[in-house]
Order: C-alpha cells, then structure tokens, then sequence
C-alpha cells in the first residue's frame, strides 16, 4: 500500500485549500471539533474510538489511520472531480475510497452512505462532551452538579432570525462551528418539558438514536423539537399518527397540514445552522409525503424504533 505518498499529496492540498488554523489550543479544539463533526457522517466498526484517539491530527492522517475501522460495506465512492485519477499514481493501488475521503474537501456526491448514520459512541461522547462544555455551560454545569453563571447577560439581543434557504445535499463541506451562532440568543438550545397529552410521541422521540436530552422538547429560535442530536447538529420532529389506516380524504388533509409545517420548521432550524430529520411510523406515510412534497423526502425517516 502506497499510504505515504498519497498522505504527502493530500497535506500538500489541505495547506493550499485552507487558511492558517488558529494557533495553540484554541486552534487545535476546533480542528478536533472540526473533525469528529465530520466523521459523525460516516459508518465506524469501531464507534469511531480511533477517530476520537486522532481526532487532533489533519484530516489526511487521521483517514489514514483509521480507514479500515469504516464499515465499508455501507459506502460508495464516486471520484467526481477526477483528482484521485489524476493528481496520483497511487491512488489506484490506495484504494478510490481513501483517496476521496482523505481530499481536504468532499464533493458533492462523493461519499454516499446506505442507509442512517448512527453517530459512533465514542465520537457522540466526545461532541456531546465539547458541545455542553463550550457551546452550552448551563447544561454542563446541571450534568456536573454544579453552578454555572449564565451567559445570557453576554449575548447580544437580537430579533428571531429570518430563516435562510440552503441547497445543501447529505455531505456538504462541515459548517462552522456552533459558537458562531449560539451568540444569538434564539439558537441555544435550551431543554423544556415535553407537551402533555400524547405519552406514545414522547416516548418515540426519546429514543430517537443519539438523542442528546431523552425525557425532555429543545426550544430553538421561538420552536420546541421533539429530540436534538448534538453530535451531527440535528433537531427532529415526529409524526406517530396512524396514517395508514386513514381515508382518502383525511390522508390528503393530512398532508397538507404536516407538509406545511415540516417546510416552516425546516427553516427555523437552518436559520440556526441545524440539519433537521422527521420520524414517521411507516413507508406508506414516507412515501405520501415525499409524494407531495419531493424536496422533502430526504429528511424523512421511518421508525424502527417506535
């Protein structure tokens, strides 16, 4: 295998395709942060515990040490630039799969995964960790038992934000980091009680896998959610109704009714720079929305564990 020659390359690309990092440990925290966000996209056989161990290295060298604890049977690769043809002899011998991976940047279409990413435990541990420790003391502070000054007095007012459209397909280059917006007061996550009345919803957004905060609604930018996922930067919403043994004519009311909201809700999310999913309980109910509304269907999911 011809992983040191590839490795050189792909530096060299990085130190071109990039700015100057942030020197000292404030620099190396958001690189780390940087790349468990990124990895959290991908299947691990191993919870992704060798990606936390070199979660601080570039990005190259970290793929290169831990490329084969990928579950490989659920990707595919698509050289769509051409470079990993192109820029080395060696990337035949190295395999299309690290060569696109290991590229500073993932393009579009590049790396398809099968099937829904659970986040590996050890990489949900360590951004979960990073996220109540920086992003959001209070929630720290009540986990250790102890008290935390609110921040709040730091945060500039500001009025809710206007949501922002975005075209982004599954693996977009990682976004910025969550300091940036959770300045706006709006966008922190904060946990409140769920909305009684409905035990069955509750107990199927709690076990949403990965669910940062089991037992309790997140209240983001004016809006409760059903779960957040810390680690992959994800609020859901579920829908638990029978939709399958609906009529015709209540299954179209339906519809419309959730269509409109997933849309208005997909947008508050974006505006704080979440990804957002929705749970529903069959296939059918999957495909009638997606029917009705196709530029959805790529953030339902159906339930298995409800």
């Amino acid at each position: 295998m011809h992983f040191r020659a590839c490795i050189g390359l792909l530096l060299f690309l990085s130190a071109c395709a990039t700015s100057t990092p942030d020197s000292g440990t404030r620099g190396t925290r958001s690189q780390r942060r940087t790349h468990l966000q990124r990895a959290a996209k991908l299947p691990w056989t191993d919870g992704g515990r060798c990606v936390v161990r070199e979660a601080a290295q570039f990005w190259p060298v970290l793929m290169e040490k831990c490329y084969r604890t990928l579950d490989h049977d659920r990707l595919e690769f698509h050289d769509t630039t051409g470079r990993c043809a192109v820029a080395s002899a060696d990337a035949a011998a190295v395999g299309i799969g690290f060569c696109v991976l290991a590229a500073p940047e993932i393009a579009v279409g590049a790396v398809i995964v099968l099937g829904v990413v659970v986040v590996g435990v050890a990489i949900k541990e360590a951004l979960d960790a990073y996220e109540l420790r920086h992003a959001y003391p209070e929630e720290a502070g009540t986990s250790r038992g102890t008290k935390v000054a609110s921040r709040e007095a730091e945060a500039q007012r500001k009025p809710k934000l206007k949501p922002k459209p975005s075209g982004q397909d599954w693996f977009p280059p990682v976004p910025p980091g969550p300091l940036d917006r959770v300045r706006h007061p709006e966008c922190k996550p904060r946990r409140v009680n769920h909305r009684g009345g409905n035990d069955p919803h509750n107990k199927c957004a709690d076990k949403i896998p990965n669910n940062s905060f089991p037992g309790w609604d997140v209240f983001v930018n004016g809006k409760n959610f059903d779960a957040l996922q810390l680690a992959t930067r994800t609020l859901w919403e579920v829908k638990t109704d029978n939709f399958d043994t609906y009529s015709d004519f209540l299954k179209g009311r339906v519809l419309s009714d959730q269509v409109a909201k997933m849309r208005s809700e997909r947008e508050i999310a974006r505006a704080c720079g979440f990804d957002f999913r929705v749970g529903v309980r069959s296939e059918a109910h999957k495909e009638a929305l997606g029917e009705q509304a196709p530029d959805l269907s790529d953030l339902i999911v159906v339930m298995d564990w409800c």
